[in-house]
């Protein structure tokens, strides 16, 4: 170890903790959203946002394949695992404990669960509908250009509570950001409810909830956004209405896997409803 290096870890740890005690932070807000940072309204009040823009206060090391991001990532590690330790032997808790190998069983057999519950399934094909459509009219554009009807206005009147988009390259924004994280969230939170089974705490919001919430919201702005490319992309009214119908019936399924999950209060984005 560099001479130094001990205080200026010291320093760091407790800048960490004083960045954790800012209230201007909204506490958790980063366990329930969607890691689009660019589309956030909250990146002033998410600590871990504050954390990598202190790391790397530069578009250029923030590029994953620059040397210095990687280098930075590592030391952010060494230094929360540090703290990792310190919360968990004042908390008397065993890290080095490992899970028993029915344990391990129990973990492998709710994964295949989650992975194989039917709106995980459907999530899942809904990830390849997209592939398969984009790739069908990137085909199509370098065949037939002339024979794609795409419309230049950039407003829809009637859009509904989701707009999110303005332009087509919005749109197919949504959807590609989206694309597999609704599986993703899905297959988190059904997990989540396997384990809840197990340990059920009724007193508290259900972490099940909560992923399955950010999911069905993913869901919503992709109906929306493949609302907007119906009106670009006339000529794939048909497979772009399959989309959407798939979509529905997805948001419908997980709806009923998940009864309470539009009630949870993620932190930061949802407000209580103290009239409730």
């Amino acid at each position: 170890m560099k001479p130094g290096s001990r205080d200026t870890n010291l320093m760091e740890k407790e800048h960490i903790k004083k960045l954790a005690g800012n209230p201007k932070f909204i506490t958790g807000i980063y366990n329930y959203c969607d890691r689009w940072c660019e589309r956030c309204p909250f990146t002033l009040r998410c600590m871990n946002l504050a954390l990598v823009n202190e790391q790397f206060p530069d578009q250029e090391s923030r590029d994953i394949n620059n040397e210095t991001f990687w280098r930075g990532l590592s030391e952010t590690f060494r230094l929360t695992l540090d703290l990792l330790k310190e919360a968990a032997e004042r908390e008397g808790i065993d890290l080095d404990a490992v899970s028993t190998e029915k344990d391990a069983e129990q973990e492998e057999l709710n994964d295949e669960i989650a992975r194989n519950y039917e709106c995980c399934r459907m999530a899942k094909a809904y990830a390849e509908m997209v592939d398969n459509w984009f790739n069908s009219v990137q085909a199509a554009s370098a065949q037939e250009q002339d024979d794609l009807e795409l419309k230049t206005h950039t407003e829809m009147p009637n859009a509904g509570p989701f707009r999110e988009t303005d332009t087509c390259e919005d749109a197919v924004e949504v959807i590609r950001w989206y694309q597999h994280q609704i599986c993703v969230k899905l297959i988190r939170a059904i997990r989540g409810m396997l384990e809840e089974e197990d340990e059920p705490l009724d007193e508290f919001a259900k972490d099940s909830d909560g992923s399955a919430k950010v999911a069905l919201i993913a869901i919503d702005r992709s109906i929306a956004a493949w609302g907007e490319m119906r009106t670009w992309f006339l000529a794939y009214e048909s497979e772009i209405l399959d989309i959407l119908m798939h979509l529905e019936r997805l948001r419908r399924k997980a709806e009923k896997v998940f009864p309470d999950a539009r009630a949870f209060i993620r932190p930061g984005f949802d407000k209580i409803d103290l009239n409730s």
